[in-house]
């Protein structure tokens, strides 16, 4: 009886050793689904879930009340893998950092750009990779928030891994919008997608 106990108490604390072992990471760069295709095949990366972050009200929709709250995304992933530092380099060369109206054809208060970290080192890491993009570009403002990680809200199902359920549209919008262009312009090779 004993051991049945044990096993069955190792079982079901099995979900949380493994939970130990992974990390969450905020992040916001204009259209979720693009910003969700960066970040989804990058080695130790488990999830990313595109949603809301920042704002006030609760239970934001995309065609519903999100005013107040910033197009985002969670990245669940594995620090012994990837690290906070290397997601930041990642979200850094997938955005447009001196765009404060939002990102590329994309304009509005939901589409500007942000970090949100859960704790000082994270903080403190998003501010030095903010401060070495402002160094590399001197004549340019950079107007990327660093806000603290609040509650992050899913968005309809409809919106999660948008770019695999709709390719040919994903390909088309984000074309259109001039993404690409306008990264490689800042970022030239080093530019993410």
């Amino acid at each position: 009886m004993c051991h049945k106990l044990v096993y069955f108490l190792l079982l079901i604390s099995l979900p949380l050793i493994a939970k130990a072992d992974t990390a969450e990471a905020i992040f916001a760069g204009g259209c979720f689904w693009c910003m969700e295709y960066e970040y989804q095949d990058l080695e130790g990366v488990g999830a990313v879930v595109s949603g809301f972050s920042g704002g006030a009200s609760d239970n934001p929709s995309y065609k519903g009340d999100h005013k107040g709250h910033y197009e985002a995304i969670k990245v669940s992933y594995d620090p012994a893998v990837i690290s906070y530092s290397q997601l930041l380099s990642v979200f850094w060369r997938s955005i447009d950092p001196f765009d404060n109206k939002g990102q590329f054809c994309d304009k509005g208060p939901s589409y500007r750009t942000a970090v949100f970290p859960a704790n000082s080192s994270e903080r403190e890491l998003a501010v030095k990779t903010r401060d070495e993009v402002s160094a590399q570009f001197p004549g340019e403002t950079v107007y990327t928030e660093i806000l603290d990680a609040t509650a992050f809200w899913p968005v309809e199902e409809g919106h999660q891994d948008y770019y695999l359920k709709n390719p040919v549209r994903y390909k088309y919008y984000r074309w259109n919008c001039g993404r690409d262009q306008r990264l490689e312009e800042i970022w030239g090779e080093s530019a993410g997608h």
